[in-house]
């Protein structure tokens, strides 16, 4: 059993040198449970000067650490991920409790955070340099051989959000420290005990004092701070489009990774498997209540089969589990949304649907913060519900008179996450994948954030750079040319 350390008053503490260390200021931020409103606990609000120390902490500690052996960076990661496997339960309760996330999503959270994190030790091991002859380029002869190496970063900030606060944490942190790199994690605050419990993790596999920091507070009053710190060399952010955009506009001279919102489609033309289709369709839209940036939060399909579609998936959605999972004796697909600000503005959009002349086949209403899980057909491109994402349970219907209108409004987007298109024709397929403005596209699948080795991208207002565990490690290090001049 791994315990969060707390001072006298219950605040959970904060990694800073590798200690767990008390906040200054009295300012504390509670945490509260979306599912029964329980006090989970109080983390700090942080000032300023404890930002400088953790980030001050990691520029020094970072100076030792590149230099450490590769294998033992790595089996601090193994070591990582076996105990994350061995305090699954425990860990899976926590973030039921914080997050409200069902049961067999928090398992599967936690045991791909622990894949996550062995591949990325595995891809690191194998990721060598390069020597480079100079007479490959015409005028030169074989005297001149560059030996190009990866050299780390430095401070990666990694900001992570509240769906995922383990794998999306783990994904910036394990790449970054394997490579050589220190850490400043700042966790979304829902989210945050999750985070330092991962922290703790790390901390127990080995990871030196310094490497990896926590930092806890409201993004009102350090956020902008932390993210134009000096001392940082690599924000890596994962949150709403809103927020990249400020820290795209507030940054400079810093490289970023940022994934962001999505209206991800699922387009399905006349000769698609409509049970395969249907079945992708509810499961990529409902999971976790739809509050992934990756769900499928439309769905555009020609007039040839909207009516057979519809159909299939309104059996389905009508089938989907709804509750809380602390009260439901089996899982559940539909639990309550993070918060009542999240449900009141997916409620908006339905709303709004339905004023212009949508119609609810399933759902649309509430009690709390549980929504039934909506299904809305006869979306129009003047619906609310046709652009902006919802990050809730609910799916708008579009229905279109051939591919390219589908493409047409797919692109129209401020959004370029993801995609997909159900069809048995291949050439098809790579038509419509060709012309789609994401950064992928899924064929006969629902949209969806794996295999983490895997390139994943948004584009547009989705997101800036590429991760997957090989990408990411090339994100948070650069190529550091050694030429050696050969007398002859």
């Amino acid at each position: 059993m791994i315990e969060l350390i707390k001072n006298e008053k219950g605040i959970f503490k904060n990694l800073i040198n590798g200690k767990w260390k008390d906040s200054t200021t009295e300012s504390t931020i509670t945490i509260l449970s979306p599912l029964d409103n329980s006090e989970l606990g109080k983390i700090n609000a942080m000032t300023r000067e404890e930002v400088d120390e953790a980030i001050e902490t990691a520029k020094i500690a970072q100076v030792v650490w590149r230099s450490t052996p590769l294998n033992e960076r790595t089996d601090i990661l193994y070591k990582a991920a076996d105990l994350l496997e061995s305090n699954l339960d425990e860990l899976v309760q926590l973030l039921i409790m914080e997050i409200g996330k069902d049961k067999n999503s928090a398992i599967s959270e936690v045991n791909r955070t622990a894949d996550f994190i062995r591949f990325t030790a595995d891809i690191a091991k194998n990721m060598g340099g390069e020597s480079i002859s100079g007479d490959n380029f015409p005028g030169y002869k074989r005297n001149k051989v560059s030996i190009v190496t990866r050299e780390p970063l430095g401070v990666i900030l990694a900001i992570s959000p509240f769906n995922y606060p383990v794998n999306l944490a783990a994904s910036k942190i394990a790449p970054a420290i394997v490579t050589g790199n220190s850490v400043v994690f700042k966790p979304a605050t829902q989210g945050a005990l999750s985070g330092l419990y991962l922290a703790k993790i790390f901390e127990m596999a080995g990871v030196p004092a310094g490497i990896l920091n926590t930092v806890t507070g409201r993004g009102s009053e350090i956020g902008d701070y932390i993210v134009t710190h000096k001392g940082i060399n690599f924000v890596n952010f994962t949150g709403s489009t809103e927020v990249g955009h400020r820290i795209s506009n507030i940054t400079s001279m810093v490289p970023l990774l940022m994934e962001l919102g999505g209206k991800d489609a699922a387009i399905v033309l006349k000769d698609a498997d409509l049970d395969l289709t249907a079945k992708n369709i509810v499961a990529g839209a409902y999971s976790y209540s739809g509050q992934r940036c990756t769900a499928v939060k439309r769905v555009l399909v020609v007039n040839e089969v909207a009516d057979q579609l519809v159909e299939k998936v309104k059996i389905l959605v009508e089938q989907l589990k709804v509750g809380n999972p602390l009260t439901s004796k089996d899982n559940v697909d539909i639990v309550p949304l993070i918060n009542s600000k999240a449900a009141d503005f997916v409620m908006e959009l339905i709303q709004d649907a339905i004023e212009k002349g949508a119609k609810v086949l399933s759902g649309g209403t509430r009690k709390e913060n549980l929504i039934q899980p909506t299904l809305m057909d006869n979306v129009t491109v003047d619906m609310r519900l046709a652009w902006e994402e919802p990050f809730g349970p609910v799916l708008p219907i579009i229905r279109v008179k051939d591919a390219d209108e589908a493409i047409i409004i797919a692109n129209q987007s401020e959004y370029g996450l993801q995609s997909s298109v159900f069809t048995q024709n291949i050439n098809d397929a790579f038509y419509v994948a060709d012309k789609l403005e994401v950064g992928t596209v899924q064929v006969n699948n629902k949209t969806e954030r794996g295999p983490d080795h895997f390139p994943f991208l948004g584009v547009k207002s989705s997101g800036v750079g590429t991760q997957g565990i090989r990408y990411s490690i090339e994100a948070m290090t650069r190529p550091k040319a050694t030429v050696i001049n050969i007398t002859q």
